[in-house]
């Protein structure tokens, strides 16, 4: 298994990237800016991409692991290399997420604590209703946890 960054051809990954960010155009706000890292274990199971919002502050704007590999470890040990790597960097690792039974507790299971809520902004920013669990997502939860 080994944890890689991927400098070119980020859309390469993009059928991953729509697992958890189902609108291609907000992919495309985050992605050439943002440090992507793909988790491969006998095939590409995990992805990650990162973006600086302040000097202290890294946020992950979309983590995916294909759907036959899930429950499976590989999302948390992504983050734990993300929170590794960058600890001497930033004082702040943050993910937004919507309100849902399987996102949340998966964050918070490492290690994320609620932060603070965008009201409205799954309906602001996607041009259709995104469900997740059969509830449509709403607001923007934001989790952080120190590194």
């Amino acid at each position: 298994m080994e944890i890689v960054e991927v400098k070119t051809d980020k859309k390469k990954y993009i059928k991953l990237l729509l697992l958890t960010d189902e609108q291609e155009d907000m992919i495309d706000r985050y992605l050439e800016r943002g440090t992507m890292y793909v988790l491969d274990d006998d095939g590409v199971k995990t992805e990650c991409v990162v973006v600086e919002t302040s000097s202290e502050i890294l946020e992950i704007k979309n983590i995916a692991t294909d759907p036959n590999y899930q429950r499976k470890g590989y999302g948390k040990m992504l983050i734990n290399f993300i929170v590794s790597k960058y600890s001497e960097q930033y004082a702040v690792l943050r993910v937004g997420t919507g309100n849902s039974p399987l996102t949340v507790p998966f964050y918070e299971k490492c290690g994320f604590r609620r932060s603070h809520t965008i009201k409205n902004f799954f309906i602001d920013n996607y041009d259709h209703p995104i469900y997740e669990c059969g509830a449509q997502l709403i607001d923007m939860i934001y989790l952080q946890r120190e590194l």
